[in-house]
């Protein structure tokens, strides 16, 4: 059964910083790219950030120079580090995993709240 758990969020005030993690498990397939995308109440779903396993890092461009997004290959985690945080940066924030067998599949957390207050 594939698990993405993760970790972190919280409530902090603007300038603040926070850490997420998300730790993957069950995954069968060629584990390939792990990031993490957040959604805003009436707002779609968007990137935040995106490390492929061999490959460049993808910023949303709201988000560059404030949030690290980092990755543990052995323990299949990723992390996301947010300084500096806005109340804009206010979403729930969900872990994603990309894998490859006969085709690519996309893993899902759970989603973890963020709030930032001005």
């Amino acid at each position: 059964q594939v698990q993405l758990v993760e970790s972190g969020g919280g409530l902090v005030q603007a300038g603040g910083s926070l850490s997420l993690s998300c730790a993957a498990s069950g995954i069968g397939f060629r584990l390939d790219a792990m990031g993490w995308y957040r959604q805003a109440p009436g707002k779609q779903r968007e990137l935040v950030a995106r490390l492929p396993s061999g490959g460049s890092t993808n910023y949303a461009d709201s988000v560059r120079g404030r949030f690290t997004i980092s990755r543990d290959n052995g323990k299949n985690t990723v992390y996301l580090q947010m300084n500096s945080l806005k109340p804009e940066d206010t979403a729930v924030y969900y872990c994603n995993a990309e894998a490859w067998g006969v085709r690519k599949f996309n893993y899902w957390g759970q989603g973890t709240q963020v709030t930032v207050s001005s």
